[in-house]
């Protein structure tokens, strides 16, 4: 069973990932972006960890409500709206559960992703996070290290995709060739949920 600590862990390793590639996340956005994504998400990750150290949520779902809130408040840009959707309400669908397990999460994540989907519009094959996210929730049933290679794999699989929603759709066919950031990044965040698994 994951307790509140387990998604602790998980924000802190995600927070610590994002500092790590910062800048190669906003390498990766400055052709079909703002070239912003990195220092945006690293900005509201430490958000993230000052909130936590700040007030200790004690439960799974209080946790991720909290990060997403932070997210929502400090992240500029389209990644704020949509990871803090994606936090928010993964969270909201944990509930006051004190422990949850596995199965439990795999499905309130389904429940994140979606919203994060109905929220930005986009479909998996449109170059988004969506890309890395649908394949990492559909293996999270097997194992959250299956969870982050399919993750990894599906933010690779966006380099020959033209851009249908963001910011990078507006470059049209000049999208293609790039790895999406969004979708990096939601590899990032799905690798510390296989990290805190480790610990």
């Amino acid at each position: 069973m994951l307790d509140a600590e387990f998604f602790r862990r998980w924000m802190t390793a995600t927070a610590a990932s994002v500092d790590r590639e910062a800048e190669r996340l906003t390498a990766l956005d400055s052709p079909i972006g703002d070239a912003d994504h990195g220092s945006n998400l690293q900005r509201g990750f430490t958000a993230v960890m000052a909130a936590l150290e700040k007030d200790a949520p004690a439960t799974p779902g209080a946790v991720l409500t909290l990060a997403g809130r932070q997210l929502i408040s400090t992240v500029g840009g389209a990644s704020g709206p949509l990871y803090g959707t994606l936090l928010r309400r993964t969270g909201k669908a944990l509930g006051d559960a004190v422990e949850v397990s596995e199965e439990q999460l795999a499905e309130a994540l389904r429940t994140g992703v979606d919203a994060v989907m109905t929220l930005g519009g986009a479909a998996p094959g449109d170059k988004t996070m969506i890309d890395a996210l649908v394949p990492a929730v559909d293996a999270l049933g097997d194992s959250f290290a299956a969870a982050r290679s399919a993750a990894e794999q599906g933010a690779e699989a966006t380099i020959p995709l033209q851009a249908r929603k963001g910011r990078a759709s507006y470059l049209g066919e000049r999208s293609i060739g790039h790895q999406d950031p969004g979708a990096t990044s939601a590899a990032l965040l799905i690798a510390g949920l296989a990290e805190a698994a480790d610990e």
